[in-house]
């Protein structure tokens, strides 16, 4: 993460100060109408208005009309922890801000289409006029944001915050998105890789719910998977643990763009589907949707390779189910459209490549957050690294 000081006197520090007063004087005293607000802590009516106006916001008190010596106010209460929390998710193609509460749960987002990998610095200044655009449509103060988390898909060095030289997106590699962020933004901020907040996200509220063993396993340009292990997410030495996409398996396969031959990300990848599909001009599938969908209408080509994208992956996921002994794997991505087209072969392989005692206790399932995975995953680390106050 990186940290950002709040100068002392300065305008962003006075709204902070004036909003804990607030927060304070609802935890001493309950349920209180903004007047009396006003006068316990010596703020002026419409101080008290705009904080409220922000904490309301950000789903930290709730506002009901009521009355006060026979006049109309309204009455304030304090339903969670102050301060709010953004997360950013970069995807190749597109852009999306949410603001979170202090539980991480989502309040409101927007998105927009972008070419996110064709130069990092000016997809930051885009996100940021993003978050801005965010806040500003929901009324929500700069100052009430206590932590930002940037998902990202790609490994992310945990010591300097750099993107790896292995991802979806070159020109990110040697990039610190949370360096550059935390300057515009000026609010803490960290990158994650975007498999490892899918499987945050699943492990709390999607289909891995109550599972402290797991395996998250994003399809999509590239392949990765956030790994579980004993509730908490297992990064490695250096931030490259879940590259499975570079598993190799086939030394006569297709050259990866890692420098391998026949990694699990030229079988299984977006890019690499879709080149092996037969050319027939307009027919030819321009998408992971198209193929999956022409897959399903009965299309030979595009069947077989579902089929054979599943069976691959069902190699890769041995080599972690013997490794990690996971009580559940989850699926991720427009590929898992497919279904059964894809998953029977996944089964198939796994019968073959994985320790019996290993494969009578995992359960494998589609993900239960969809697209969503990453950018709620963000949130809850941002609300988990947010300072206590």
């Amino acid at each position: 993460m990186t940290d950002v000081e709040v100068t002392p006197g300065s305008q962003a520090a006075l709204r902070r100060a004036n909003q804990q007063r607030v927060v304070d004087a609802l935890r001493s005293g309950g349920t209180l109408t903004q007047a009396e607000l006003a006068r316990g802590t010596g703020l002026s009516p419409a101080s008290v208005s705009n904080i409220v106006r922000n904490l309301r916001a950000a789903g930290t008190v709730s506002v009901r009309e009521t009355s006060s010596n026979g006049r109309r106010a309204r009455a304030v209460t304090l339903i969670r922890p102050p301060g709010a929390v953004v997360a950013l998710d970069f995807t190749p193609d597109r852009l999306t801000a949410a603001l979170g509460d202090s539980q991480g749960a989502v309040l409101a987002r927007e998105s927009i289409a972008y070419d996110t990998g064709a130069e990092p610095e000016r997809a930051v200044r885009r996100a940021v006029w993003l978050v801005e655009t965010l806040l500003t449509r929901l009324r929500v103060d700069h100052a009430t944001i206590a932590a930002v988390t940037a998902s990202v898909p790609g490994p992310v060095d945990l010591r300097t915050g750099e993107i790896g030289a292995v991802t979806c997106m070159p020109r990110w590699a040697g990039f610190r998105p949370a360096e550059a962020l935390s300057a515009r933004l000026r609010v803490p901020v960290q990158a994650e890789n975007d498999a490892n907040l899918c499987a945050l996200a699943e492990m709390r509220d999607g289909a891995a719910a109550g599972c402290e063993h797991l395996i998250y396993v994003h399809i999509s340009e590239g392949v990765g998977a956030g790994i579980v292990v004993d509730g908490r997410i297992f990064r490695g030495a250096g931030g490259t643990a879940g590259e499975i996409g570079h598993i190799g398996l086939d030394e006569r396969g297709q050259v990866c763009r890692c420098g391998n031959r026949g990694c699990l990300e030229t079988l299984l990848g977006s890019v690499y589907l879709l080149g092996m599909l037969p050319q027939q001009g307009e027919q030819t599938p321009a998408n992971v949707a198209q193929l999956v969908a022409a897959a399903e209408e009965g299309d030979p080509g595009c069947r077989r390779v579902v089929a054979e994208a599943g069976a691959a992956l069902g190699r890769g996921l041995g080599v972690l189910a013997n490794t990690f002994n996971p009580e559940l794997v989850v699926l991720g991505g427009e590929l898992m459209e497919a279904g059964e087209a894809l998953l029977e072969p996944v089964r198939r392989s796994l019968e073959l490549g994985t320790l019996g005692s290993a494969l009578s206790q995992m359960g494998i399932v589609r993900g239960g957050l969809g697209d969503d995975a990453a950018l709620r995953g963000a949130l809850l680390l941002a609300a988990a690294a947010a300072p206590e106050t």
